[in-house]
């Protein structure tokens, strides 16, 4: 899993290969840290997609920028378009559903 940055999100996501699974989260949210390890599930078990975290409170930017107005919200990006987006915390099911379409 990668933290994305604002210094690092050309690179690991805009330029990736593969699809990106960015969760748009916060230390203190709780829902966050109920997903979290739905999150860290998908990173190891499908090498097929990259995973990436952002915090919102330390890249505010990146979540004006796609527009985040609650969290948790997971995007999932495919050659630097935005292709999927979920609000909230959901099953692990519904979130692999959104890159195995």
């Amino acid at each position: 899993m990668i933290t994305i940055t604002s210094e690092n999100f050309k690179k690991e996501v805009l330029e990736a290969e593969e699809p990106v699974l960015l969760d748009f989260w916060a230390e203190w949210c709780g829902p966050c840290n109920m997903l979290s390890p739905v999150i860290d599930e998908i990173d190891r078990e499908y090498s097929d997609i990259k995973v990436g975290k952002i915090n919102v409170d330390e890249q505010n930017e990146l979540a004006k920028q796609f527009g985040i107005m609650m969290i948790p919200t997971v995007v999932l990006m495919k050659d630097g378009k935005i292709v999927e987006k979920s609000i909230g915390p959901k099953p692990k099911k519904e979130l692999v559903a959104l890159f195995k379409k």
